[in-house]
Formats: structure tokens, C-alpha cells, sequence
């Protein structure tokens, strides 16, 4: 897998989950800015692999801004690092020589038809590796893009989901690059449409503890003044614990409820078994000039525009059976590291 993260509380548990799966063999994490800029994303997946004591997987650093527009990033959403109140290490680990935009180029073209793309953030980096090799979605076996909405509102304005709307240029590249590819070789989408049914609430941190052997009991209340920090025995509930808080203090204020939704590590899941996703095929592409609708991604479901496909939007899942492995999977990785 090539992961392409804006690392992010989302994307950090997204980073665990893959980390803590027997079929993931990570073979780059792209940083790229969204959520946070660009070195502060590199410098806390650095800080995740090793928390999971993970091998020598390459970080590379990708774009520091979107292809055209000025950066936005959302540290009211993810706290100033990124990781909300997470307070990890910092890495002694090196990036790669090479960016991201290379390792994506590179990868695909020594192992065609072999790896899987994840995008859970902008798609700045993968639209410039695509302009240095068109051919680049062929090569790639699958993508999965955690981005977009449709039948649902906007998270960054009325019409527009975040990843889409740091770099709406990008992302219309991207969309266009796999038009003609057959149907099961199209980008899976996972819209705001289907993650925002991913309500992750303080019960499922408490079962993500519980089977990760930590002590004590992980309780995360919507009373809690915002100093409350964790107090897990088990570094990675610890840490994940108070990243997420920090998501769900501001879902909450928000009026989204005291729950984190979590858009990227359900991405993840998906491009590791896409049978756990319904999509429905369309052709896609992005508003780039509407004063109110910018970064908005329109679906023609009926083929209207007489394009040819260039996605597969996923539409129905299972929330609970996501949660269950996501749980077990990360709470066993706890487990067997400390």
C-alpha cells in the first residue's frame, strides 16, 4: 500500500488500524498538508510508527500547499499538532530523501498492478505524481479516496467535504486521470455520505481498552473538564484516547453530539476488503468556480454529461462490524506491544 495522509485524529487512527493489520504491508505514508500543514503531519506519523514499534517504513514529505489555492488548514477540529491532546514523542526516525510525489511515481512503476492507493486526504500529491505518469491509475491495482459528499451536507461549507475543499484542483485531476478504467478497477470514493455513519462514542474507546488489557477502565464523559487527560496503562489507548477527546469536544460543540466521526479509518478498512462497501458507479468530477459551491463533488449517476465512469461511490455498510474489527485489530496490536 501506498498511504497518503493529512495526518489528522482520524487519519492517526487509520495509520493504527493498517499498522495493526496482517494484510497491510505499508510500503510509503505520504504526508501532505490539510488538516495540519505539511512537516507537522510528516513529524506525527513519524511519532505513530513508533509508538507502534513499527519496522522501517518510509515517510516521505509531500506538498506544502494545494496545487493552486492558498492553505487551509483546521486545527480547531484537530488540535494545534494535529493529534488533539496527545502529547507524543518526538521521532528520532528520518524522512525519506525522496517526496512524495516520487515515491508515488516510483512505487507504482516497480510494482504494477500491485498496489493499493489510500488518499485520506487532499489529493494534491497524487494529482502531481499523475501529471509526471499518466499512466499511474493503470498501474495502481486499487484506490480508495476518503473524500467528497453528495446526497449529504458539507463539512467545510455548505456543499463541500474538507479533503475536497483544501485542494478542489487536485482532485478534479484525479477524478478525470481514471475515467475508462473497468468497474472494479474505478476509485473507491467513501463520501461524507457513508463516514459520518462512522459515530465512534466513549463506549468504543472503552471496548478498545478493555481488549487491549490497559488499566484502568477508560472513561471518556461528555462532563470531563477539557484538561482531563488520560490515564491508560497501555501507551496506545493513552495516546489515541487523548486525541480522540479533543475530536469529540468538538463534534459536540458543534452540535454533532459527543462522538468523533471517523471518515479515514473506515477508508482504510475499505481498501483493505472493499466487499464491505455497496458503491454505486458514476461519473465525478468537482465545482472549481462557483462562488458558493467551490470544492462541491457532483455525481452523474445517469450519465448525463456523456462521460465515461471515473468512480465507484461507496453507499451502504455495516457500521458495527467496522467498529468490532477496528476494535480488536487495534486493542490486539496494544496488547501484544506493551
Amino acid at each position: 500500500m501506498i498511504v497518503d495522509v493529512d495526518t489528522g485524529i482520524d487519519d492517526s487512527l487509520a495509520l493504527l488500524y493498517l499498522l495493526a493489520h496482517p494484510r497491510a504491508e505499508i510500503l510509503s505514508i505520504a504526508s501532505t498538508a490539510g488538516n495540519v500543514p505539511v512537516d507537522q503531519v510528516a513529524a506525527n506519523n513519524l511519532a505513530w510508527l513508533d509508538l507502534c514499534k513499527a519496522g522501517d517504513i518510509e515517510v516521505t514529505l509531500g506538498a506544502q500547499t494545494p496545487l493552486l489555492a492558498p492553505l487551509m488548514t483546521t486545527e480547531d477540529t484537530h488540535g494545534p499538532q494535529g493529534i488533539g491532546y496527545a502529547e507524543l514523542p518526538v521521532s528520532q526516525r528520518k524522512l525519506s530523501n525522496r517526496n512524495a510525489t516520487n515515491a508515488w511515481v516510483e512505487l507504482v512503476r516497480e510494482r504494477p498492478g500491485q498496489i493499493t492507493g489510500l488518499v485520506t486526504g487532499p489529493l494534491t500529491n497524487l494529482a502531481m505524481a499523475i501529471r509526471i505518469e499518466p499512466a499511474l491509475p493503470r498501474l495502481l491495482q486499487r484506490l480508495v479516496v476518503m473524500g467528497g459528499a453528495f446526497h449529504h451536507p458539507g463539512n467545510t461549507t455548505p456543499t463541500s467535504e474538507w479533503n475536497i475543499a483544501v485542494d478542489p484542483e487536485a482532485a478534479a485531476e484525479v477524478f478525470a486521470a481514471f475515467a475508462g478504467l473497468p468497474a472494479d478497477r474505478l476509485p473507491i470514493i467513501c463520501p461524507l455520505d457513508i463516514t459520518e455513519t462512522m459515530e465512534m462514542r466513549p463506549a468504543h474507546i472503552a471496548r478498545l481498552a478493555e481488549r487491549a488489557g490497559s488499566s484502568p477502565a477508560e472513561v471518556i464523559a461528555d462532563h470531563h473538564a477539557p484538561t482531563t487527560r488520560s490515564a491508560a496503562s497501555n501507551p496506545v489507548i493513552r495516546h489515541f484516547s487523548d486525541a480522540v477527546r479533543f475530536y469529540m469536544e468538538f463534534h459536540r460543540d458543534h452540535d454533532q453530539g459527543f462522538l468523533a466521526h471517523m471518515h479515514d479509518p473506515f477508508a482504510a478498512a475499505v481498501a483493505l476488503d472493499p466487499s464491505i462497501v455497496t458503491c454505486r458507479v458514476a461519473t465525478v468530477d468537482v465545482e472549481l468556480a462557483g462562488t458558493l459551491t467551490r470544492g462541491t463533488t457532483v455525481a452523474d449517476w445517469r450519465g448525463m454529461w456523456g462521460r465515461e465512469p471515473n468512480a465507484a461511490i461507496a453507499t451502504t455498510t455495516d457500521p458495527v462490524r467496522f467498529f468490532d474489527d477496528l476494535i480488536d485489530r487495534v486493542g490486539g496490536m496494544a496488547e501484544r506491544l506493551y
